[in-house]
């Protein structure tokens, strides 16, 4: 994928590299206003974009994109944005899309928080810990007890602390995240409106 055509004032829609993954938020807000032929598909949880997503982006949690990947696809047309928390989440669904063909999502830096702060507008609802924030917790948690139960209940309890550290380091490795999947499971990241595939699919405008 080459870089994107410069917009009406010639400014490029994305940075200009050799190969353009990453959108600012600043220029996502001109694209939108200009109603560009674009699709923004957002890859948090359903919990997630309860509390916070931008408005007319596209509820389509990323275990559900990872498991029906060429039914999406065949939805989408070459314009598509991926927006997450922070950009992580997003990154993984670009890469799963590039396995069916879309080699031209883009990735929003700094995700929604940043299109908000931006001065992008977005709708709010229910506030809820974001999963990333959710799985600091949980990981910072976990060490603190093992290292605690390991000093006051037996050293062998110490073994969890590292079983974490292990876990966090091979996620930043693989860019992957076990734990958050598994959060994402939990029923206070559930909503009323949790999309299934059929779901999911339908709501997307046909290529």
């Amino acid at each position: 994928m080459g870089t994107h055509p410069p917009n009406r004032k010639g400014t490029p829609l994305a940075s200009e590299t050799s190969t353009v993954t990453a959108l600012d938020a600043q220029i996502l807000r001109e694209w939108m206003d200009r109603h560009e032929d674009l699709i923004v598909i957002d890859v948090r949880s359903a919990a997630e974009f309860e509390a916070q997503h931008i408005r007319g982006s596209y509820n389509v949690p990323l275990p559900l994109l990872s498991e029906h990947t060429d039914e999406l696809a065949a939805r989408l047309g070459k314009r598509v944005v991926l927006v997450c928390q922070s950009g992580v989440r997003a990154e993984q669904a670009r890469q799963r899309l590039g396995t069916a063909g879309i080699d031209t999502a883009l990735v929003l830096t700094g995700g929604v928080p940043g299109f908000a702060s931006a001065g992008g507008e977005v709708v709010r609802g229910a506030q809820r810990w974001d999963l990333e924030r959710q799985v600091r917790m949980a990981a910072g948690t976990l060490v603190v007890g093992g290292l605690l139960a390991g000093k006051f209940v037996s050293p062998k309890l110490r073994l969890l602390a590292g079983a974490i550290g292990t876990g966090l380091t091979f996620s930043a490795a693989t860019n992957t995240c076990a734990m958050g999947n598994m959060l994402s499971k939990m029923p206070w990241n559930k909503t009323a409106a949790e999309p299934t595939a059929e779901s999911a699919i339908r709501q997307l405008p046909a290529a």
